[in-house]
């Protein structure tokens, strides 16, 4: 076995197709000649997929990334990385050529990917499923804060519930968003949701999936993890939420969130599992805001302002 396992990363190693191995936290573990030679990774290098990007961007090589603002690209791209056992499509990179990738995704979060060099395809033919790769990125993506939109974020959510640990579902509100909008503006009630996005994005693990549903209203999905640790996880979010200072011209202002978290039980759906979700939220504003709570009774939950 350790012979064949030998002959295995020779056979990587003089490949021309492109090969890469991701371990949970989207840190690289493994690339052949072709992929490092490509991206710009050093033998010796396990960086993590964002710094590699970034990096790259910056340098104006691998990737070819069409996007004015890189960290909202970064976002919407995360947002899809990794939430679905298979994906592919189509990349090219600064040196000319066309890439074919696919991304296969195992239940512990480990990533392989694997490029194929299409250059030699009819332009019309790459245009055309560019075109289409496009088309779906934008169906599951909030225009605004770049990250998921709800119907990728549901379609998750309904892949969260058919695992044997289905895990934590979380709805997270910015506080008394409504009175932002009327004291500033709906411009600044803007970059307070694109500043809210990407300060929680940071924190999100591959394997999870944040996205914006409605207004000042985002979801989390936290798959396999027990509700002390999706705590866990939200504290951290609040920490960094109430440390932040968007506004140049306001540099004392600052914004907090509430979120409820509802773990899932057998039997729920998509409806239920966010229902109670819901319903822990609305207990965490009625308790004063900036805070988290946990589902943990059934009643009617009344309409609360922010």
């Amino acid at each position: 076995m350790a012979k064949d396992t030998s002959r295995l990363f020779e056979l990587f190693e003089s490949s021309p197709v492109l090969v890469a191995a991701y371990d949970e936290f989207d840190r690289l573990r493994y690339a052949n000649e072709a992929f490092r030679s490509a991206y710009f990774v050093a033998p010796d290098e396990t960086p993590l997929w964002p710094d590699l990007m970034r990096r790259n961007f910056h340098a104006q090589r691998g990737t070819v990334i069409r996007a004015g603002d890189f960290e909202k690209w970064l976002r919407s791209t995360q947002s899809r990385r990794g939430k679905v056992g298979f994906r592919s499509f189509e990349t090219d990179l600064f040196d000319g050529r066309w890439l074919w990738m696919t991304e296969t995704v195992e239940k512990d979060g480990w990533m392989l990917c694997v490029a194929t060099d299409v250059t030699g395809l009819r332009v019309k033919a790459r245009t055309v499923r560019q075109d289409r790769d496009l088309a779906i990125k934008a169906s599951y993506t909030d225009e605004l804060t770049g990250v998921a939109n709800r119907r990728f974020v549901t379609a998750r959510i309904e892949d969260m519930l058919q695992q044997s640990s289905p895990g934590c579902l979380c709805v997270l509100d910015i506080d008394r968003f409504k009175s932002i909008n009327d004291q500033f503006g709906h411009q600044t009630g803007d970059a307070i949701l694109r500043d809210f996005a990407t300060r929680i994005h940071r924190l999100v693990r591959r394997t999870d999936c944040f996205g914006r549903v409605g207004g000042e209203e985002f979801v989390l999905t936290l798959p396999a993890t027990p509700v002390e640790q999706a705590k866990l996880i939200l504290e951290r979010m609040l920490a960094s939420v109430r440390k932040s200072r968007p506004l140049q011209e306001r540099p004392d202002f600052g914004y907090t969130f509430s979120a409820g978290i509802a773990g899932a039980q057998p039997g729920d759906t998509a409806i239920s599992l966010y229902a109670r979700a819901d319903r822990a939220l609305y207990m965490a504003k009625l308790a004063g805001r900036d805070r988290i709570h946990v589902d943990e009774t059934d009643s009617d939950r009344p309409a609360v302002a922010g």
